[in-house]
């Protein structure tokens, strides 16, 4: 059962597991962008996204987010944190980064 959070608190905790889940995201693949944000969507706490490089296998782009998501998953069982995890296409990658 988890205790109440003061708002202080539980965004602190947020911003940990956003940038835990961004590191394994760059564990798995060394050569992404990765994003993390705290913006809340609806039922969201925050977002993390997964750029990858271009020439990905498809397999390989899978892999990648089922491992991020089910290590979202087991952030959520811990803290009730919902961070949603998703691997972007490597097309739409590179059009975002040449927006910056």
């Amino acid at each position: 059962m988890q205790e109440t959070l003061s708002r202080d608190d539980r965004r602190a905790l947020l911003d940990a597991k956003l940038t835990e889940l961004s590191l394994y995201a760059k564990e798995l693949c060394p050569d992404a962008v990765v994003e993390a944000s705290a913006v809340q969507y609806e039922d969201e706490d925050g977002h993390v996204d997964i750029h990858p490089p271009s020439g990905l296998s498809e397999e390989e782009e899978e892999r990648i987010e089922l491992a991020v998501a089910a290590r979202a998953a087991e952030v959520f069982e811990e803290t009730g944190l919902y961070i949603l995890c998703a691997v972007l296409d490597p097309v739409s990658s590179a059009a975002h980064m040449s927006k910056f």
